[in-house]
């Protein structure tokens, strides 16, 4: 922790002559980006696998006119040519999963008060009004959403509001585009409609339909994350997703 404190000091003095107060606001915000960097073969790697699976679709839909009436056998033949292409439904979960350490370390280090046995002198930066160890909670208790570090927040909210339209209207045209599943595979009434139809969404990779339903609102658990967690930690949160959905724009194209 003390390392990582004093990565984040370090990049605060050079971005001091720029940003001034913010300068350790500005660190965070450019550390964001330099793990999403590394984590962008990961995405890159993620959004060739969803054009992977576009591609099989019409193997998959042969299989389901083979297996009909054999949902067993068709969930293991999906799952079979998934592995015989080296396609993973679940590898675009992974550049989210390794971010995790990253939101972690900064959560912890604007939440404690003591670094190495030394008083956390990170505590005393601003985002403008804002100190990076306050949460919204705290904004409210000190001058409402009018006041100054609440004046932020409300930036902040508004900033993550549009960014979360934006990312949910592209999910929604990329999985309609490139479905994680297969049309008709796993659905009620699908899989030529023997024995049941071969169960409900996602059968063929457990837990996969309900992440398809979710999928489209996770931009919008970025306001409720940036509410209840300190802000330097925020800013991670809010910059990360923003990376996201220009990244997904892109990759997905």
């Amino acid at each position: 922790m003390s390392v990582f404190a004093s990565l984040v000091e370090h990049l605060a003095d050079l971005l001091q002559p720029l940003f001034g107060a913010s300068a350790a606001a500005a660190a965070i915000v450019l550390f964001t980006a330099l793990v999403r960097l590394l984590v962008h073969p990961l995405s890159r790697a993620a959004a060739r696998g969803q054009k992977a699976r576009t591609r099989l679709q019409p193997r998959i839909a042969e299989l389901r006119r083979k297996h009909a009436k054999n949902p067993e056998k068709l969930q293991r033949a999906v799952l079979e040519l998934h592995a015989e292409e080296k396609v993973s439904p679940l590898s675009g979960c992974l550049p989210s999963l390794c971010q995790i350490p990253a939101f972690f370390l900064l959560y912890h280090l604007f939440s404690s008060s003591t670094i190495g046995g030394r008083a956390n002198e990170l505590l005393s930066h601003q985002l403008l009004a804002a100190p990076l160890g306050g949460r919204w909670t705290d904004a409210l208790g000190d001058g409402g959403p009018v006041g100054g570090a609440g004046l932020v927040y409300v930036a902040l909210f508004a900033f993550v509001a549009g960014v979360a339209v934006f990312s949910y209207r592209l999910t929604k045209r990329t999985m309609a585009e490139q479905p994680m599943l297969p049309a008709g595979v796993g659905r009620g009434g699908g899989a030529g409609g023997g024995r049941g139809g071969g169960g409900g969404d996602g059968e063929q990779v457990p837990g996969l339909g309900a992440i398809t339903k979710v999928m489209p609102f996770m931009s919008f658990f970025t306001l409720v994350t940036v509410a209840v967690v300190p802000l330097a930690a925020a800013l991670y949160v809010v910059t990360s997703t923003t990376w996201s959905a220009v990244e997904r724009a892109v990759l997905y194209r």
